[in-house]
């Protein structure tokens, strides 16, 4: 593997995969537009956004393991996030589509993506809108079975955990008496530092450095026991106890 350089900056003999693997993801993008729109009117979930989020994955050089309880077909999923790339993975694996906070629902393009796969936007200040959270919360479910967050609020160098906020969970706490909740452990092994979007890197140069790797990207997928009894007692419950069950697999 090409030396690692300071964020941003991309070595010469980097830039041709680089190349190579945008102009695969635009090709990519291109294809799964058409599927979507050509299958949207026959089916209620569409097949397509986990399939071209785990292309996207394939083309960045992700190779994805799973590992312990079996995944979640309905219910909610509570990770660790610390690349972008957590996203492929798991919708990928389980087709899975996510919550996010309100603040990605401003950028036009990146919303669109989003709500192909069936992503809640949740304002987390915004307690008027929570009955209408639920009620996306209950679509997406229907649409897709499975949601998952991101309890962290953003995303770690994946060395330890930051605080799960137990308010991006206000949406989905109607329902806890309805679904199952699964903590999952998003595990980039020894690489995880270089995986991680942290800091001041900007977006673009996260991307970019992570497409400029030769080596391939293991992401290990520790699916944990669903959390049971008063361990979903309330949403302060749920991050605690996730958030307990996924420090205890990190710690071996």
């Amino acid at each position: 593997m090409a030396p690692t350089l300071p964020s941003g900056r991309i070595a010469f003999w980097q830039w041709p995969l680089v190349a190579v693997r945008l102009a695969a993801l635009l090709a990519a993008l291109l294809v799964s537009l058409a599927a979507y729109y050509l299958l949207a009117p026959f089916t209620r979930a569409n097949p397509v956004p986990p399939l071209f989020l785990r292309t996207i994955g394939t083309i960045a050089g992700l190779r994805v393991e799973m590992r312990g309880a079996k995944p979640l077909r309905r219910g909610i999923l509570l990770a660790n996030h610390v690349s972008w790339l957590d996203i492929p993975a798991l919708a990928g694996a389980t087709g899975t589509a996510f919550v996010a906070h309100d603040g990605l629902a401003g950028i036009g393009a990146l919303r669109w993506l989003c709500e192909l796969n069936g992503t809640v936007f949740v304002a987390r200040h915004e307690r008027r809108s929570v009955a209408a959270q639920i009620e996306q919360v209950r679509r997406a479910m229907a649409d897709s079975g499975c949601l998952t967050i991101f309890p962290e609020g953003t995303t770690s160098d994946g060395t330890g955990l930051l605080p799960f906020k137990s308010s991006l969970l206000s949406a989905v706490e109607a329902h806890e008496d309805q679904m199952a909740i699964q903590p999952v452990w998003l595990d980039y092994g020894p690489q995880v530092t270089d995986m991680a979007w942290v800091g001041e890197e900007p977006g673009v140069d996260n991307a970019l450095r992570i497409l400029a790797r030769w080596r391939p990207i293991t992401l290990t997928m520790h699916f944990l026991p669903p959390l049971t009894g008063d361990q979903c007692a309330d949403r302060k419950a749920i991050a605690r106890h996730a958030r307990e069950a996924i420090e205890r697999v990190m710690a071996g």
